[in-house]
């Protein structure tokens, strides 16, 4: 009896350490002023230290007993097989946790080019975010492009230089990244305090304080006034630090350079006056607050988790455009996941209104309404059930069928037209500009970057086809960067992704959530064909189908256009005062028609069957026969464009690169021949540390399997990132060689 009681006790205690603290999040949730709250992502290059961090900001707040980390596979936000066994993240993951009485909503993102649309989606319903650097490495090549994205979408960021623990970490070549490749000027917030080479504590430049941490388990901060007496050095370096602080900071807010004009003194400068200008400059992104330490080592975390209340907006901002919606309910669609048990997850960014479990909502993009099921706050993979969520707040609903990434929810449709009028009136007021997107302003909708590779996907059986088909309608859902189309000349099913690790995650995830074994097809390179000259023609199509006559007569022009960006919308009609009767006497249904036939009609190209790019087609004229049908007239449209296209002729365009190897001196040569190798163009080669950094540039087709060949050539010494750049046309004699690769002859 004393050995079961013994054993049972061992039990609940071993338990308690790793279960999640869920008990003081609903309470929270519904209680913390909106001015309280704060919507942050972790953004970062690949291994910078986003997930660490995140693990170390949950076990501060107190959400977790215990820290895991990434190598082990067993922290929080990594909760994907996929995720643990690659020690990298995938899938953004939301956590809800409590910082000195205020509620932070943080979302951990993928740092691997591959899952970009990941933090797409994620920026889009954030208020700020704090951008990770690995002190050793600066400014790396996927940190530039998370900044870009946030620099699009108008998001505050703070910046933590990670992993200040490491003999080769420089905070002063880190700020002097920052400002030369991120071309924003830094304001740094601490010191480090180094010890015979280790990271033993940071200096506050702020306060004057040296900060000291304690070991694992112990979560408080030990701080110490510096004093000129008793710490000479470090009062010295953080007094000239406050100076600069102060200084470079007058050069952005007026205010406190009128409260130094007034002080005649930068040393006279209250720490209140500093913060409260800090948080107007990084609110409207004229610099960015700098901090730094070590997650891995706990150093550090708590002074972010400070400065993130601090520095970082609240929902507020963000929010003000859609008061337009008034009373009503108004959140954007972030990201959806499957569960097993609970079928699909949709996550929510609430802008305005409540949201309750049970309610009633419409899409303004699907144009649909649905009924949700239950309502929850996210913990990672888990849920803690909650009856309503107000605005400001990030929320997990289920039971929502059609809803997608990027749409944006209300009450009714009535509610989005009074919203809609509300908006362009006050709009109208404030600019004279006619041209008003709606659906921009309120972030309707989202733009999945086109895929660069591709290849077939078969069920094992036929008895497989209908689970391989669900699985691959659920992935999509929950990818938009995924693309899965049916080629109707070979019947295959083609996957189109972002990289090769995009569709073996893919694969692997069907194999093991949806336990299908399917076969991937050979990769293949995402080509796309260019037009080379304009044209224009007619065609007349006439059928009889029963005792229907059907008739349409269309006249469009082939127009070639360098490096169009947005090829969803390529359909222009010609604004000339002779087409001017005949185009605004066309039914809106019959205009559809028409521009589902072009895009059809430009998905296959003569060479290769790629995507046709580069080129709008106008419509000049549309005559329609008394009930003709929508297929009819798209039909007639998709023939004369593949005519057009054909007598027009195409230049191939590949996918080039923009490559990154890091890679030790002592390699640099063979690197070097290497890439010469493979067609590419070499623009810079720099220093980091005592590493060589090589940008290039390189087509996509020359860099299948260059992981494996950068190991082998550098004894696994060397590493390397890429990302999609550009489009470029082929010369004749590497066209012939797409076309052999891609034909097979």
């Amino acid at each position: 009896m004393n050995l079961s009681l013994k054993a049972s006790r061992i039990f609940f205690k071993t338990y308690s350490l790793y279960k999640p603290k869920h008990y003081h999040t609903i309470k929270n949730v519904k209680d913390v002023e909106i001015e309280k709250i704060r919507n942050m992502g972790i953004l970062a290059h690949i291994d910078a230290g986003k997930t660490t961090t995140t693990e170390r900001m949950l076990y501060y707040s107190g959400i977790i007993d215990h820290m895991g980390e990434v190598h082990h596979g067993n922290t929080v936000t990594d909760y994907m097989d996929q995720e643990r066994e690659r020690g990298i993240t995938i899938t953004s993951a939301a956590v809800t946790f409590n910082w000195r009485n205020n509620l932070i909503n943080l979302i951990d993102t993928p740092g691997h080019i591959d899952f970009t649309m990941e933090v797409e989606q994620t920026l889009n319903v954030l208020d700020g975010a704090v951008v990770v650097l690995d002190a050793s490495a600066g400014v790396e090549a996927q940190t530039q492009t998370v900044w870009r994205q946030a620099d699009r979408y108008h998001i505050p960021r703070i910046v933590f230089v990670n992993k200040m623990d490491r003999s080769d970490a420089d905070i002063e070549m880190c700020c002097e990244a920052i400002e030369d490749k991120l071309e924003t000027p830094c304001l740094l917030l601490q010191l480090p305090v180094k010890e015979n080479g280790k990271l033993t504590g940071i200096i506050d430049v702020l306060s004057m304080e040296l900060l000291n941490y304690g070991n694992d388990n112990d979560k408080r901060v030990e701080k110490t006034f510096l004093t000129e007496d008793k710490y000479p050095e470090y009062w010295t370096q953080a007094n000239i630090a406050r100076m600069t602080l102060i200084d470079k900071l007058t050069n952005h807010c007026d205010e406190l350079a009128n409260t130094v004009i007034s002080l005649e003194s930068l040393e006279n400068v209250s720490s209140v006056d500093v913060v409260k200008a800090l948080s107007r400059v990084t609110h409207s992104q004229k610099a960015v607050p700098v901090l730094l330490g070590s997650a891995y080592k706990n150093v550090g975390v708590q002074s972010l988790m400070d400065a993130v209340i601090l520095y970082l907006p609240s929902p507020n901002k963000k929010n003000e455009v859609y008061k337009c919606f008034e009373s009503n309910l108004c959140a954007g669609v972030f990201k959806v996941v499957h569960d097993k048990q609970r079928g699909p997850l949709v996550f929510l960014r609430i802008y305005n209104g409540t949201l309750s479990k049970s309610q009633k909502v419409y899409s303004i993009q699907q144009e649909c309404s649905e009924q949700i099921g239950r309502l929850y706050v996210a913990y990672a993979d888990e849920f803690t059930e909650v009856d309503s969520v107000k605005s400001g707040n990030i929320a997990v609903v289920a039971g929502l069928k059609k809803i997608r990434s990027g749409d944006l929810l209300t009450n009714s449709q009535s509610a989005y037209q009074r919203a809609k009028k509300c908006l362009l009136e006050s709009l109208s007021k404030k600019s004279s500009d006619d041209e008003v997107d709606v659906n921009k302003i309120l972030r309707i909708g989202v733009t999945a970057p086109e895929p660069v590779f591709f290849c077939s996907i078969e069920p094992p059986s036929l008895a497989s086809q209908s689970s391989l088909e669900q699985a691959l309608s659920e992935l999509q859902r929950e990818d938009p960067s995924l693309r899965v189309t049916h080629n109707s000349e070979t019947g295959q099913t083609v996957l189109a992704g972002m990289g090769e690790l995009h569709l073996e995650i893919i694969r692997d995830r069907i194999l093991k959530e949806y336990k299908v074994e399917a076969d991937l097809g050979p990769l293949q390179i995402a080509y796309r064909e260019s037009p080379v000259r304009s044209l224009t023609d007619s065609l007349t199509l006439e059928t009889k189908i029963g005792n229907s006559k059907q008739s349409v007569t269309v006249t469009l022009s082939l127009l070639p256009t360098d490096k169009m960006e947005d090829i969803s919308n390529v359909m222009k009609l010609d604004k000339t005062p002779e087409a001017a009767s005949n185009i605004a006497a066309i039914f809106p249904k019959h205009l559809l028609a028409v521009k589902q036939g072009i895009e059809v009609g430009l998905a296959h190209g003569p060479k290769v069957s790629s995507q046709v790019s580069d080129t709008y087609v106008m419509l000049h004229k549309l005559e329609v026969g008394r009930g003709t049908s929508e297929t009819m007239i798209a039909a007639a449209v998709t023939q004369l464009v593949q005519k057009l296209v054909k007598e027009s002729g195409t230049d191939i365009l590949e996918p080039v690169m923009q490559l990154e190897v890091v890679v030790p001196s002592s390699y640099l040569s063979v690197v070097l021949a290497d890439l010469s190798r493979r067609r590419t163009a070499i623009r810079d080669v720099t220093m980091r540390g005592k590493s060589k950094v090589v940008i290039a540039e390189a087509p996509l087709s020359e860099l299948l399997g260059y992981a494996s060949d950068l190991r082998t050539i550098t004894s696994g010494m060397a590493t390397f990132t890429m990302e999609f750049g550009q489009y470029k046309k082929l010369s004749l004699a590497d066209e012939s060689n797409a076309i052999r690769n891609v034909r097979g002859f």
